[in-house]
């Protein structure tokens, strides 16, 4: 008798096909596209995109929602955005070929969205900023926000209270694909983005997940949290590893 439980060939299979993998990461920034910029996202035909979004939709990784004359597509839960991002870091250590393809050069690894939080040097660094100052305190699965922290997140702009609220994990680690290092997600590494976009100091870039920070978002990051990037390299292609780049003060 076998013991019932999920069918990970499955998903694997769903996930497996280049044209679907490219649907899922175009979605990974927690936005809802429709499925003529998801065929663009995935290099395929219109009629071939309506079809692989009908499995996705099956298998409960996308969820759809109307607006007026409109359809729009977006990753089910959090979990599916982690599910991909867990693929990457697993891929990126593996031979050559299977290495996730950069789209957006430097641009992507110094700072980019993962699901609704900040990836990248700059989400890397803002976990380390938090996590030396003694404001949070991350675990292999989990993380909590000290006295220090809910003093100094609340004076930058963040209500703890509304990221406690719902089912949501409050804070846990999320280990970076191409740092191979935690940065912060769950409901507190999604409320810190949104306060770094309400501040102007990060906004999307068109057709990427990449992140453009601005002028007042490099001095914001030095002052607030002791985080050097510059535009200057930012504009660096190949530059090297975090720690090489990036300067985090405790």
């Amino acid at each position: 008798m076998t013991e019932a439980h999920p069918s990970i060939s499955e998903i694997a299979a769903l996930v497996g096909n280049p044209a679907r993998a490219n649907i899922l990461l175009a979605l990974a920034d927690g936005r809802a596209l429709t499925a003529t910029e998801l065929a663009y996202a995935a290099r395929v035909s219109p009629q071939t995109t309506s079809g692989h979004l009908a499995r996705l939709r099956q298998a409960n990784l996308l969820a759809l929602t109307k607006q007026g004359r409109h359809s729009y597509f977006r990753l089910s839960s959090s979990k599916i955005a982690r599910m991909i991002e867990s693929i990457m870091v697993v891929a990126a250590d593996g031979p050559q070929r299977y290495r996730p393809r950069w789209n957006g050069d430097d641009r992507l690894r110094t700072a980019r969205t993962c699901y609704d939080h900040i990836a990248g040097r700059l989400g890397v660094g803002l976990a380390d900023a938090l996590t030396h100052r003694k404001h949070i305190v991350l675990t292999e699965d989990g993380g909590m926000v000290t006295r220090a922290g809910d003093k100094f997140l609340g004076e930058f702009g963040i209500s703890l209270d509304a990221a406690k609220e719902g089912r949501r994990t409050f804070c846990r680690p999320c280990l970076d694909w191409s740092e191979r290092r935690a940065h912060l997600a769950g409901a507190l590494g999604a409320a810190l983005a949104d306060r770094c976009f309400e501040l102007g100091w990060i906004a999307r870039i068109r057709d990427s997940r990449a992140l453009k920070i601005s002028a007042p978002g490099e001095r914001g990051f030095m002052d607030v949290f002791g985080i050097s990037l510059t535009a200057e390299q930012l504009a660096l292609p190949g530059a090297g590893a975090v720690g090489e780049k990036q300067k985090v003060t405790a």
